[in-house]
């Protein structure tokens, strides 16, 4: 399956000559195509190598090389959208011998980021921003008086966006002077790419053709009747054989659909739009996984690749517990509830996949709805749907909850609607760096009144809470971290928590870790070092407040425990309750920092954020030490169990 991917680096001659687009540009055009060969071999060798986003980079090996070649980047501006495809670009632009360290600690990010390079001119992560950005960049650029191009390219998927729209509707009405590459990549707008198409988007992209158009233009708009006559005419035929109806009437000139692997024709194409004057859109047609057979079959399965081991002969380790993957064991409960709960309707915003919802798509699939990019929508059309007497639940990563927060507000929250939100990708979440992290979910969910929010500890918990969750009758979410938990024992039939429920998981002496979540483990193991009690408290929101006033009364410290943004977390939340009750003692809360956190393994960033298990324990050691005055807490705090 892996045979094309090439296990030692490939020659590559010219691409070795090509330190920066300026290098680039120095290439005859009759060069580029063995170009384009030897940048998707090094490609997928170093992919191979390290892991990451490939499919979407194969599919745009060409136009990658077009822009920079047209272009004269960085000057002129150039905006990618979500960052998947720009492993090319990243490669072309001075950082071809670092993407072996990429999604690695210290290394290159996965994504565009500003502070990487200059020619990184926006630094993405979240689809469908492309086009704002560059319009900003365009808008100043002529603010400031300054003539340069502005680009920027944007997938079918994250044209779904109605962000885009909002984008292409502003762009049109302001006449900036940008060009929008879409970059149609499963056929999904039109499929009518043929001879036909392609004779006439040849035409109205030429020089010939835009010095007529525009001539006639000026001619025949001193006759209204004509000049309407012509428009219409123009506009039908387009209409026959592209989609540029649609962009031409949102304000923008309109090029296509191209094939977008075709380097000579790219190249001419964008050098002559970049040529015209106001919003223009070129669409092109790519392959995704182009060149690695596997990938271009599959698309989806391919849109990422693990690293590539070679074979050896290493015996099969012995079975041990299972380890399930959260998103799976959401995937599961998912079809069970549906099996027993007609009611129930299941919701993402294009993360089918991702979410564990294939199979739950494949058996209830008048009950499934991906909405594409559309998050506000996702969360909007669940409250309609909660109108209606059904149960929607909305299966949705921590990070892109943050683009729905304010239908989230008014739309469900506020009307007390019954809508269940599962969470995933809450916390860290590793090589995809700070845009993908779950950071905040706990703060921005905590404040809303109607709101409740379970933090289970595993994989059992994380079962149990949805269950819990789906049953009350009210806005509800469950936050999961992504991989797999600690091999927990799911029970599979499904209890109902008390909503607002801990518990006390072991007694200690004088200071107790109130544990929010999946960081039980090092919470635990910490508790028995030093005698601690613990509680695994479940919720953080409602709280247990019993259980606190209890450990609170009966302890002389406490410390609450998150993968979450201290900055109005769950442990701002315990201090709040303590001290509006008159009951604050010395507490300690511990989670994230205030800092954003880039990529590399998950527990390498929890080590730098101080969540691994050594830093907890030395922060708690050390916040004893300040508060006794004394040079050895530890002794103090190692008694037996009571």
């Amino acid at each position: 399956m892996f045979d094309e991917i090439p296990l030692t680096r490939p020659a590559t001659p010219l691409l070795d000559t090509i330190n920066s687009p300026a290098d680039l540009r120095l290439l005859e055009e009759k060069q580029l195509k063995q170009l384009a060969e030897e940048l998707r071999a090094f490609l997928l060798f170093s992919v191979g190598q390290t892991g990451g986003h490939f499919g979407a980079g194969l599919g745009v090996v060409e136009l990658t090389i077009a822009l920079h070649y047209v272009m004269n980047t960085p000057d002129d501006r150039l905006v990618w959208d979500v960052g998947h495809q720009t492993y090319p670009h990243k490669i072309l632009t001075g950082r071809r011998e670092q993407l072996s360290s990429i999604r690695q600690l210290d290394g290159l990010a996965g994504f565009p980021k500003r502070g990487e390079s200059d020619y990184d001119t926006f630094g993405v992560g979240h689809s469908s921003t492309s086009i704002s950005a560059a319009l900003g960049m365009a808008l100043g650029s002529q603010h400031s008086e300054i003539a340069r191009k502005t680009v920027a390219v944007i997938g079918d998927g994250a044209m779904t966006a109605g962000m885009a729209f909002e984008a292409l509707n502003h762009a049109a009405h302001t006449g900036a002077d940008m060009l929008v590459v879409l970059n149609d990549n499963n056929m999904s707008i039109s499929k009518n790419v043929g001879g036909l198409a392609n004779y006439f988007s040849k035409i109205w992209a030429s020089k010939t053709y835009t010095a007529l158009r525009e001539g006639s233009k000026r001619v025949l708009t001193k006759i209204p009747q004509a000049w309407e006559l012509a428009r219409k005419t123009e506009e039908h035929m387009k209409g026959m054989v592209s989609p540029g109806t649609l962009f031409e009437e949102l304000g923008f000139y309109y090029v296509g659909p191209i094939d977008g692997h075709d380097l000579p024709r790219l190249v001419h194409d964008i050098g002559n739009m970049l040529e015209i004057k106001g919003p223009k859109l070129l669409h092109i047609i790519t392959r995704k996984g182009k060149g690695f057979a596997p990938a271009e079959l599959d698309p989806v399965g391919y849109h990422a690749l693990n690293k590539i081991e070679p074979k050896t002969n290493k015996p099969t380790p012995p079975a041990g517990i299972k380890k399930q993957k959260y998103q799976d064991v959401f995937g599961e409960w998912l079809c069970d509830m549906a099996e027993s709960d007609n009611k129930l309707i299941a919701i993402t915003p294009a993360m089918c996949e991702g979410s564990g919802m294939v199979e739950f798509a494949n058996r209830f699939p008048e009950r499934f709805h991906d909405v594409a990019i559309a998050e506000q929508h996702a969360v909007t059309l669940a409250a309609g749907l909660a109108c209606e007497q059904t149960k929607p639940v909305v299966a949705i990563y921590s990070t892109f909850l943050q683009r729905a927060y304010d239908q989230l507000i008014h739309d469900v929250a506020l009307q007390n609607l019954d809508v269940t939100f599962a969470i995933d990708r809450a916390g860290l979440v590793g090589e995809d760096g700070p845009t993908h992290a779950g950071s905040f979910d706990i703060s921005f969910l905590r404040c809303l009144p109607k709101m409740i929010l379970a933090t289970p500890s595993d994989e059992h918990e994380c079962r149990q809470l949805l269950f819990s969750a789906y049953n009350h009758p009210g806005p509800a979410a469950v936050r999961y971290p992504r991989g797999t938990g600690t091999g927990a024992e799911i029970e599979l039939h499904d209890l109902k928590w008390a909503v607002g429920e801990g518990q006390m998981l072991r007694g200690g002496k004088r200071l107790c870790i109130l544990n929010f979540g999946v960081l039980l483990p090092e919470a635990r193991a910490i508790a028995d070092k030093y005698n601690y009690s613990l509680c695994d408290m479940r919720w953080a929101k409602p709280l247990d407040l019993k259980l606190i006033e209890t450990m609170a009364a009966n302890h002389d410290y406490l410390v609450t425990l998150e993968e979450n943004a201290v900055a109005g977390g769950a442990g701002v939340g315990v201090m709040e309750y303590l001290a509006t009750q008159g009951l604050a003692k010395p507490l300690l809360p511990i989670g994230l920092p205030d800092a954003y956190y880039d990529h590399g393994k998950r527990p390498q960033l929890l080590a730098q954020a101080g969540l691994d298990q050594a830093s907890i324990d030395a922060n708690i050691q050390r916040w004893l030490n300040k508060l006794t005055n004394s040079g050895n807490v530890t002794q103090n705090f190692s008694a037996t169990t009571t």
